[in-house]
């Protein structure tokens, strides 16, 4: 691994994200329709290694069916406004007419509505009447009282998912989670995150992690970067934690699956992260742009609603087609945005890799062109790559 210095005695190494990078096709190739992508997270099994992410914006109950029907999971958000409001329709129509100026201060006023706990069971109900895997979301500090009532309306996966996630937090304000007996006492797969390095993703699966989540920022939503400057690129924090993966296998026998959060923006940037050694990618503002997607177009981060400290900020993504067209197709569009599976299909055959583990071992490069090189015309036009 190189390193550098920036100043006396202060050393950096360099580290790669989706743009810096490209994919090597393989010595074969092997038809498309002959690849295997199926994705692990403790016993259960999907045909689609996608998760989508457990934003307001993005994931409702309906959206959760249907997308576990296309083969994915989508996760709910426990903290979010699903579980404040009964109805929570008025409340999501009303964000996209708000001005930029407006629009921070009003999410903090609806994230004020206490949860529900009432409604924490329901939502839990309602996706599995919907007959498929239900997975839902909780910051740290709720994690012990909102799984307990989710366990009991029969969830499947349960997700902790924080900024940034660390096994030990110390605070003389408040008593921390214990990770370790939380995954220890929970009788279904416990998913942690966010964390971009090996130590912490190591540390996570020695404390019973089902899956851990990589990515602190990279999220179109997001500005954590900005606001903190903390934050890896995504490429080189899922090769390192994909590493920590590997030599967890090697010491326990335990799988553990290693899901890039964020930052991708087509199926060319999830097949880098797949490549990279993600099992599997949750994503937002992709899934925020179909039909189904409560957000109408729109989609905001996670801390957006923070009383003091927002992380987030609203985005425009527009409605560009169904669920079922992003996800699987058919594409309505040629900016790799639609038929996110399609594209992981074909570019695993193009490595001549039958499965995702064969994908692992695919080759990338620096290609720090790679997205420009003889695209002068789409760019100009803003079609295709210059959309």
């Amino acid at each position: 691994m190189s390193e550098e210095y920036i100043g006396k005695d202060k050393k950096v190494r360099r580290a790669y994200g989706f743009d810096d990078v490209s994919i090597v096709p393989g010595i074969i190739t092997v038809d498309p329709e002959d690849v295997d992508t199926t994705m692990r997270i403790g016993d259960y099994s999907f045909s689609a290694p996608f998760l989508a992410s457990a934003m307001d914006g993005v994931v409702d109950v309906k959206f959760a069916v249907a997308m576990g029907k296309l083969g994915g999971l989508a996760v709910l958000n426990l903290n979010g406004l699903q579980t404040r409001y009964d109805n929570p329709e008025e409340i999501l129509s009303a964000i996209p007419g708000k001005s930029p100026a407006e629009v921070t201060a009003y999410i903090k006023e609806i994230y004020k509505e206490p949860i529900k706990e009432e409604l924490i069971g329901r939502r839990v109900r309602e996706i599995r009447d919907g007959g498929v895997i239900c997975a839902v979301s909780s910051v740290p500090m709720d994690a012990e009282k909102f799984g307990e009532i989710a366990l009991d309306a029969g969830v499947d996966i349960f997700v902790i998912q924080s900024t940034v996630t660390s096994v030990r937090h110390e605070s003389s304000k408040a008593p921390s989670l214990d990770i370790a007996k939380f995954c220890g006492n929970f009788p279904k797969p416990v998913l942690v995150g966010n964390c971009v390095t090996y130590d912490v993703a190591y540390a996570l699966m020695e404390a019973g992690a089902a899956g851990i989540l990589v990515g602190i920022g990279p999220g179109a939503a997001c500005t954590t970067r900005g606001v903190l400057g903390i934050g890896v690129p995504q490429i080189t924090s899922t090769v390192d934690t994909a590493r920590a993966r590997d030599d967890f296998k090697a010491k326990t026998g335990r799988e553990v699956a290693i899901i890039t959060d964020g930052g991708m923006r087509t199926g060319g940037d999830i097949c880098k992260a797949l490549v990279a050694g993600a099992d599997s990618v949750m994503i937002g503002s992709p899934f925020a742009k179909a039909e189904e997607a409560p957000g109408g177009g729109y989609h905001w981060g996670m801390a957006t609603s923070h009383a003091a400290l927002p992380r987030g900020t609203r985005v425009q993504v527009g409605v560009h087609g169904t669920l079922e067209n992003i996800l699987i197709g058919p594409a309505l569009g040629t900016d790799g945005t639609q038929n996110l599976l399609g594209s992981v299909k074909n570019c695993m055959g193009l490595c001549g890799s039958k499965t995702l583990a064969e994908f692992h071992e695919a080759e990338l490069i620096v290609s720090n062109s790679f997205m420009t090189e003889g695209k002068l015309h789409q760019m100009a036009q803003k079609v295709g790559m210059g959309r």
